[in-house]
């Protein structure tokens, strides 16, 4: 690996892990699209390395640490999510490999585009 790779990856970590914390959001709407673009990787590598790369931060929670602090999080909603979101996070990474990646592509180019719709109509 070169160095420019690395100095792409630590920038991609950084701006992911602050828009993370700043609005809630990193992994799909700012890794995945910087792998394949800057990076070259296809969409089913850089959706691996994203939920990979997510093993470690989310088990030491540093951000939900400062939102706990404040008391917001709901913990009775987080962990009804957490028993289905494993399972879904699993069924769903077994259609994406197993189809074709341009599909998998323009279902998540569909839905970056209605969540911007939804954001920008204030709805």
């Amino acid at each position: 690996m070169d160095t420019n790779t690395i100095i792409i990856l630590l920038s991609i970590g950084l701006v992911a892990g602050f828009i993370s914390g700043l609005v809630g959001v990193g992994g799909g709407v700012i890794i995945v699209p910087a792998l394949v673009y800057f990076i070259g990787m296809s969409q089913a590598s850089a959706q691996g390395t994203s939920l990979a790369l997510f093993c470690i931060p989310i088990s030491f929670a540093l951000a939900a640490y400062n939102y706990h602090q404040t008391g917001n999080i709901n913990w009775t909603y987080s962990l009804i999510m957490l028993v289905t979101f494993v399972a879904g996070g699993f069924l769903g990474s077994k259609l994406a490999v197993n189809i074709d990646q341009n599909i998998v592509k323009k279902i998540f180019g569909v839905f970056l585009l209605l969540v911007a719709i939804k954001l920008i109509s204030g709805k």
